[in-house]
């Protein structure tokens, strides 16, 4: 499968799990006659085409996502420095704050929108 084109690798791994289920025919008909995407011969894999992949390319993988799992504690207590974690002291403020922020769309607060007076 070095030399396979790509956009037909992608359509028999998306349906090799139906193999033995489905019967493929052809309907011609007068729309599209030009995308046929079955008929399509697979494009030679040379320097000059788009798709071209060198048959000695290593796979290029993505990083979606990194885990940092050896971090002590003392990042977490430095960073947290100056932080109260009283959360009775921080309710009232965050309360206040939310009722009294102006929305984008409405340019009303939440408490004028639901009760008719500003805080």
């Amino acid at each position: 499968m070095k030399n396979t084109n790509r956009h037909i690798l992608r359509w028999q791994i998306a349906i090799q799990e139906y193999r033995g289920n489905i019967t493929i025919v052809h309907q011609a008909g007068n729309i599209h006659k030009n995308a046929d995407g079955l008929s399509i011969w697979a494009s030679p894999n040379t320097p000059d085409n788009p798709t071209y992949v060198p048959a000695d390319a290593e796979p290029q993988i993505t990083i979606e996502r990194i885990n940092i799992i050896d971090v002590g504690t003392e990042f977490f207590e430095e960073d947290s420095i100056g932080f109260t974690h009283d959360w009775c002291t921080l309710i009232p403020a965050l309360e206040l704050s939310y009722k009294t922020i102006i929305h984008a769309s409405t340019r009303k607060t939440p408490a004028m929108s639901q009760k008719g007076w500003n805080p």
